[in-house]
């Protein structure tokens, strides 16, 4: 009798256990949610060009580079799920939003270009242009971070329009020295 009561113990306790560990990897299988470290300097400066973030065509792109429908060789879905719910131990969920926001534009951009150091997540900028990468991510943000977009200004992800609308301006500036030296010197150009 004795003998019996232990078995049904241990079988309790191990039911109970495997139960724990199949609820404990389905919510916070990624561990606890911290802030990624810093981009380094070579990428701490780049963000999404202007526009991008709620850009319709720039996020369909990226999705076609995203699923492996523009190059056999990278295929993001195949790693982290088709709707960003991963499909392989260890690759980040894009759906988490509380842990995606803690991701700035320039961060996401160096964890896809250069790998993430003791992980499966491999570098991809020898396969992908800087513009595809950028394409990705903004496909990627719509699974935890839909209608955002990083404000470096802000050092925030705000509503995507608010991005837009201040990098918008940003062009026609750049035009105006160019037409300066010209106009200094008196030449008229004959």
């Amino acid at each position: 009798m004795k003998q019996a009561g232990m078995n049904r113990l241990a079988l309790a306790v191990g039911i109970i256990g495997f139960g724990l560990a199949v609820v404990g990897c389905g919510g916070e299988a990624e561990g606890p949610i911290v802030p990624p470290p810093p981009a380094p300097a070579e990428y701490a400066d780049k963000h999404m060009p202007a526009g991008w973030w709620a850009d319709p065509k720039i996020i369909e792109e990226g999705r076609e580079l995203y699923i492996g429908g523009k190059n056999p060789d990278v295929n993001c879905a195949s790693c982290h799920g088709k709707d960003g719910k991963p499909v392989k131990a260890g690759a980040r969920d894009f759906r988490n939003g509380e842990r995606m926001k803690l991701y700035s534009d320039s961060v996401w951009l160096w964890r896809i270009s250069e790998g993430v150091p003791n992980t499966k997540m491999k570098p991809w900028k020898s396969k992908l242009s800087e513009e595809d990468r950028w394409k990705i991510m903004a496909f990627e943000r719509t699974f935890g971070l839909t209608g955002k977009g990083w404000d470096p200004n802000k050092k925030d992800w705000v509503p995507a329009a608010e991005v837009n609308g201040a990098a918008a301006p940003t062009a026609a500036p750049a035009e105006a020295p160019a037409a300066a030296p010209a106009a200094a010197t008196g030449k008229s150009g004959k």
